[in-house]
């Protein structure tokens, strides 16, 4: 039977700030638009982390049955590992999903956005659909796209959406640089598992590219929400807050382009973790700045 800490290294904690990020930006458009509210980020936060929690167990409940882990050098997989039997990983994602839906349901229900819980209901089947079901979206190289869909788009919008009724181009903006964060995180994640992933026949999009290149991927999409900063700075100087953040981008960059490989390339994926929180908490607070000109 797995240990309480064996379950939270399941969780995988290191992934949880690509759930944090976009609600902080999407309040933080809100602001902006002066109709941040408190209790409607704190649900929109519940769904998010719900939600990452549920595609990690279900990612190791799935890539377990697959075989797909039986030789990973990542962090702790409880399905794979033995550590846990798979039916009480797939119970773990269930409850995970079904916690996200709950505060979804009643984010909606204070927002009146109705039409939401068609987004919701799709996120928890992109979630799923990953590494789970018959076709999984995750084995044809395809999880940065979702990734950047729903940790990015979806999520930042949906936040400024649920609070202020209205989206902004600040909240695009925001949406567009937490999504290439977090698509960076999955990046590294599977440049890490290149070797595995081809045997075990998970045709990843760092499989596809080989290591050369998804080694230049994972740095433009560092690049970018930096790139992006220039439009919300048109109109506050405070949008350059997050160029505090470029010195963990730069450690993070040096590691991946000086060709780190297997264990050597974990560390990579906690410090991305935390470049986007802190790139998004600068942008968040920047964002509510700006209506204090």
């Amino acid at each position: 039977m797995a240990s309480a800490g064996q379950w939270v290294a399941g969780a995988r904690p290191r992934t949880l700030p690509a759930a944090l990020s976009p609600v902080l930006v999407g309040t933080g458009a809100a602001a902006a638009l002066g109709a941040a509210h408190a209790g409607r980020a704190l649900l929109a936060a519940v769904v998010a982390l719900a939600l990452q929690v549920g595609v990690n167990y279900a990612n190791d409940y799935s890539d377990g049955v697959r075989g797909t882990d039986a030789d990973r050098v990542g962090p702790l997989r409880l399905t794979g590992s033995g550590a846990a039997p798979p039916r009480q990983v797939l119970r773990a994602a269930l409850l995970s999903f079904g916690v996200a839906a709950v505060a979804g349901v009643a984010l909606v229900a204070l927002s009146g956005a109705w039409w939401l819980l068609v987004v919701g209901a799709l996120a928890v089947v992109a979630a799923w659909t990953y590494t789970g079901g018959p076709r999984p979206y995750g084995y044809a190289g395809l999880g940065e796209v979702f990734v950047f869909l729903f940790f990015g788009l979806v999520a930042v919008l949906g936040t400024t959406y649920t609070q202020a009724g209205r989206l902004s181009g600040d909240a695009l903006v925001g949406a567009v640089a937490v999504g290439s964060l977090a698509c960076a995180i999955l990046v590294a994640n599977n440049l890490r598992d290149v070797p595995t992933d081809a045997v075990a026949g998970k045709r990843t999009l760092a499989v596809r590219l080989g290591e050369a290149r998804t080694r230049t991927l994972y740095t433009a999409l560092l690049v970018l929400p930096y790139l992006l900063l220039s439009v919300p700075a048109r109109t506050t100087p405070f949008a350059l807050l997050p160029l505090l953040t470029v010195p963990l981008a730069v450690a993070a960059v040096r590691v991946v382009r000086g060709g780190a490989t297997g264990r050597d390339l974990v560390p990579v994926l906690g410090g991305t973790g935390q470049l986007e929180l802190a790139y998004a908490l600068l942008l968040a607070v920047a964002l509510g700045l700006a209506t204090l000109l």
